[in-house]
């Protein structure tokens, strides 16, 4: 009789959803060579391939996507038998703050991973601009926050540092334009800098549209009208980094920072804090 082991699949799970073997590791606090070393013997019980290894990034092969689909079911039951049976005295709400641009790709791994393990928290999640996600924060509105911030303050931790840079649609040619057309959020706490970075370099620019509403940016951008600026690794796929040959500034480097308060929650905001900072950092 063969059985399979929950600790094993878990970590397929976690290559499958983070795209390698590196990040896998980082996230669940193992080396590469043990998670290595598990899906290997993962494979050999199996008597299959499960991941398809002919080039850099890993993909699945047709038996490891079949697989996944039952080792994340099988992982999620066997955290909530845990949680359920050992651990009841979490209980309750966590408000969780996140600037709208950052939410992907990290955030959803990291509330499916904090439910899992405290499945009668409720988490709510508030996406906002920077500012007001800090206004919050100290109003005492929400109990855990991370910001986009060139600097950070004293009681704020620094997960990661990443460069802006400039997106627009794909093969497009907006970036070409003269006066250069941007598409910015009222708010949008990298619009001052994107801004003085193009009238130090005289390039002349004009709002093609100012709106609260990303989804209208984001259109405005896929349709080639306009180009925006993000932080790497958090574009959505229909976008992409415009190859601009130099033509435009280089952006400045961005801080993904984290502030939070205890208030009476302490293990849980501890245990959000690290999964945000696994998650960011192998991001």
């Amino acid at each position: 009789m063969r059985n399979l082991d929950v600790t094993t699949l878990r970590s397929f799970v976690a290559v499958a959803e983070l795209g390698g073997v590196t990040r896998a590791a980082g996230f669940l606090n193992l080396t590469q060579s043990a998670v290595s070393m598990q899906l290997k013997r993962l494979e050999e019980l199996l008597g299959l391939n499960l991941l398809d290894r002919s080039s850099r990034s890993v993909s699945l092969t047709a038996s490891g996507e079949q697989l996944l689909a039952y080792a994340r079911r099988m992982v999620t039951l066997n955290d909530e038998v845990i949680e359920r049976l050992t651990d009841q005295k979490f209980e309750g709400e966590i408000v969780l703050g996140v600037p709208v641009d950052i939410v992907y790709p990290a955030v959803p791994q990291v509330l499916q991973m904090f439910t899992a393990r405290y499945p009668r928290m409720k988490v709510q999640l508030v996406t906002s601009f920077t500012k007001e996600l800090m206004d919050l924060y100290r109003r005492g509105e929400v109990d855990v926050t991370l910001t986009t911030e060139i600097g950070v303050a004293s009681d704020g931790e620094t997960l990661t540092t990443k460069p802006l840079q400039w997106i627009g649609a794909k093969h497009g040619n907006a970036w070409k334009q003269r006066p250069l057309r941007l598409a910015f959020g009222r708010r949008c706490i990298f619009r001052s800098g994107v801004i003085a970075a193009l009238e130090e370099a005289n390039i002349p620019w004009e709002l093609a549209v100012e709106t609260d509403s990303d989804r209208t940016i984001e259109a405005t951008v896929s349709a080639d009208l306009a180009l925006h600026a993000m932080l790497e690794g958090t574009k959505p796929d229909h976008l992409e980094a415009t190859d601009h040959g130099g033509t435009l500034p280089e952006l400045t480097q961005q801080n993904i920072n984290l502030y939070a308060t205890e208030k009476g929650k302490g293990e849980v905001v501890k245990v959000l804090c690290d999964q945000l900072r696994q998650a960011y950092r192998t991001m």
